[in-house]
C-alpha cells in the first residue's frame, strides 16, 4: 500500500467518497472534480501507480485529504482491504461510492477468449458488485446514509460491435443498479447509474484523432461529451438534490444512444 502523506487531522466538515479506477481517464477527472467540490477522495489503481500519485497531488492541490492503493477490483479480499484502509484512513465512512474502473476486449464474439470474457466480466460487474456490497455494508453498520453511482456506458441499452463481454458487463450494471436500488432503499442508500456515451479525453483522442468530430455527428446536441458533463450527472446522485431518485440511469451521451434508426429523412 503506498500512501500519499497528508495532514491526518479529521475536518468534521469534509465528505469521503471513493472513486474506484481513479488514476486516468474519467476516473481521474471524477476524483480531481470532487475534491474542488469539498470531498476527501480515495481512489484505486490496477497498474497505473504513477497516474495515482498524481491524481492524490491534485486532490491534495485542491485542499482535500486523498489516499491510493493499487487494488484488483475483482476479488473481495483486496476490496475488502483497500475500504478497511481507506476507512481507517480517513477516520470516516465514505457516504459517497463511484464505481468507474472497467476494461474491454475488443473481439468479434467467435474470438473472443474465455479469460478475456472472464477478466471484463469480473472487473467491471463482479468489482462493481464487489464495492456496492462492502460500502453498503460499512454504511449501514454505521447507520449513515450514502449514495452509489455506478458508472455504465451507451452499451446499457445499444450493443456495440466487437465488444460482447463488455456490453454484457455494462447491461448487468444496469440491472444491479435496480435491484441494489431497491434493496438498499430502507437503509437510505441510494443507487444510480451515469452511462456516458462518446466522451473526448487523452485515451480516446489518441485511438481516434477525429473522434470528437465523428462522434458530434451522431449526437443530436452536435458535440462530443467532455468528463465534466460526467461530474455533473455524479455529483447530481452525490447530493441532496437527488435525495428522492434512486435506480436511475441518467443518459450522458447528447442523444446519441436514442436517436432511432430512422428509415426516412427529414423533410
Amino acid at each position: 500500500m503506498t500512501i500519499i502523506n497528508q495532514p491526518k487531522q479529521k475536518k468534521t466538515e469534509a465528505k469521503l467518497a471513493i472513486v474506484t479506477g481513479g488514476s486516468s481517464g474519467i476516473g481521474a477527472e471524477l476524483a480531481v472534480s470532487l475534491a474542488k467540490n469539498g470531498w476527501d477522495v480515495a481512489i484505486t489503481f490496477a497498474g497505473n501507480e504513477q497516474g495515482a500519485i498524481q491524481v492524490t497531488e491534485a486532490i491534495r492541490a485542491a485542499g482535500q485529504r486523498g489516499f491510493y492503493q493499487r487494488c484488483d477490483i475483482g476479488y473481495s479480499e483486496q476490496v475488502s482491504d483497500f475500504v478497511a484502509n481507506s476507512h481507517a484512513y480517513f477516520e470516516q465512512v465514505p457516504t459517497l461510492l463511484v464505481n468507474n474502473a472497467g476494461c474491454q476486449t475488443w473481439a468479434p464474439f467467435l474470438e473472443l477468449k474465455e479469460e478475456d470474457w472472464d477478466k471484463v466480466i469480473r472487473t467491471n460487474l463482479k468489482g462493481c458488485f464487489l464495492f456496492s456490497q462492502t460500502v453498503a455494508r460499512l454504511l449501514v453498520e454505521h447507520k449513515l446514509a450514502g449514495s452509489i453511482v455506478n458508472i455504465g456506458s451507451g452499451c446499457n441499452k445499444t450493443p456495440f460491435p466487437n465488444l460482447v463481454d463488455y456490453t454484457a458487463s455494462k447491461g448487468g450494471i444496469e440491472m444491479l443498479t435496480r435491484s441494489t436500488a431497491i434493496e438498499l432503499g430502507k437503509y437510505h442508500i441510494r443507487v444510480n447509474c451515469v452511462a456516458p456515451g462518446a466522451i473526448e479525453i487523452a485515451r480516446t483522442r489518441e485511438e481516434s484523432p477525429e473522434y470528437a468530430e465523428t462522434w458530434s455527428k451522431m449526437a443530436p446536441l452536435g458535440r462530443v461529451g467532455y468528463p465534466e458533463d460526467i461530474y455533473n450527472a455524479v455529483e447530481y446522485f452525490a447530493t441532496s438534490s437527488s435525495s428522492y431518485v434512486t435506480g436511475q440511469t441518467i443518459w450522458v451521451d447528447g442523444g446519441a444512444f436514442t436517436t432511432p434508426n430512422w428509415p426516412y429523412e427529414d423533410k
